[in-house]
């Protein structure tokens, strides 16, 4: 069989239809992978029709018995066992790709389960490792099972030809262990246009899913925090963006909750900065990139920041009191958030202009090659 020289990426989600951070990166990457190499997908979706680049694989149904029972032959964790079927290993076989590359670790199973294992380079990028996500979210009896996720990251991560990761320290934990060929990516959003928050009124935005908990705890401190900015700054706004409204509690003054917004750009546009107080961090901070590409002020912890801070000159407001004071800072002096606006715009569109995305995406998938057959 002749393999073909199109790099096939193995996604949980559909990048057409589906929408969240991890969504918004991999589309990122699929990008900028396709400025070196033609590019395909493989996706577990709802959607049942392939068209384009995009084959599309019927998700596996949530059945708790099937799923226990899937791991408990296979030894693998409830996640890994969860994204891996007959139907992805065909779709693999069928694609007579020489090169894939699986978003979210995960993703992996099912193509070290099929017959292109032996024929084919495997990549893997981690996004964030569900081993975090379980100790921080789950129940006690369910945070048990991180250690088994732990050890089935390992295992995937020694399985392939490279891994990418979007955390300095997850490239470094993946190293320590004797994984070869890892890399940070620190990539950024391409710039959009860039926000004038002269002109937007004394308004702080809060982005993100508030079913998911990381986001829930930070939405819940936020509102804590509130009354202190809105004494500081009377008239100010806070605008909480994304599902969840169910999750929150009695809301003070001041506060907009707006749910799912049509014109996100516009809302965003009359607003002085992005805040956003996390606790639970990993991966890439979407929502730090999201404002850079638009030169809206960020303002976050070290968590919510990661190691993009670094990349942006962002820097971390741990405490209560930091996060009041930079917000009350803002909403109160125009000219210094357009200041900060102009300076964190520019810093996003020179990495841009200088190709320095393209050029990590390039390295990491070339890594290690090794012409099949050799």
């Amino acid at each position: 069989m002749t393999l073909l020289k199109s790099t096939v990426f193995l996604l949980s989600k559909d990048p057409v239809h589906d929408a969240g951070g991890d969504v918004t990166m991999t589309r990122l990457v699929m990008n900028l992978a396709r400025e070196s190499r033609p590019v395909r997908a493989i996706a577990l979706s709802t959607k049942g029709v392939s068209d384009g680049d995009v084959i599309r694989v019927p998700k596996p149904p949530v059945s708790r018995f099937s799923l226990l029972t899937s791991s408990l032959r296979s030894g693998r964790s409830l996640v890994h066992a969860r994204f891996d079927s007959p139907e992805l290993i065909r779709a693999i076989e069928s694609s007579g790709s020489a090169e894939f590359v699986a978003e979210h670790s995960y993703m992996a199973e099912s193509f070290l389960r099929s017959a292109a294992r032996h024929s084919a380079r495997l990549h893997v990028n981690t996004h964030v490792s569900e081993s975090l996500v379980w100790r921080s979210t789950r129940s006690r009896l369910l945070r048990s099972e991180a250690r088994r996720i732990d050890r089935d990251e390992y295992r995937v991560a020694q399985s392939a030809d490279s891994v990418a990761t979007f955390d300095k320290a997850d490239r470094d934990r993946y190293r320590a262990a004797g994984v070869g060929q890892v890399h940070w990516l620190p990539l950024t959003l391409p710039p959009a246009d860039r926000i004038d928050v002269a002109d937007g009124g004394p308004n702080l935005v809060f982005l993100g899913d508030r079913t998911w908990p990381p986001n829930a705890e930070a939405a819940q401190r936020l509102l804590r925090l509130w009354p202190r900015v809105r004494a500081a700054v009377p008239d100010a706004r806070l605008y909480l963006v994304g599902k969840g409204s169910d999750t929150l509690d009695e809301t003070p003054e001041g506060v907009v909750v707006t749910g799912f917004v049509p014109d996100l750009a516009a809302l965003l546009a009359d607003c002085r900065a992005m805040i956003a107080p996390i606790a639970t961090g990993g991966g890439v901070r979407v929502k730090l990139l999201e404002a850079a590409s638009r030169g809206l002020p960020f303002l976050g912890t070290a968590e919510a920041l990661g190691d993009h801070g670094e990349v942006l000159g962002v820097e971390a407001a741990e405490t209560d009191d930091e996060l009041v004071e930079r917000a009350s800072e803002y909403l109160q002096d125009a000219a210094a958030a357009d200041r900060e606006s102009r300076r964190l715009y520019e810093a996003n569109r020179a990495r841009w202009d200088d190709g320095e995305p393209h050029r990590i995406v390039e390295a990491w998938l070339d890594s290690g090659r090794v012409e099949v057959g050799m």
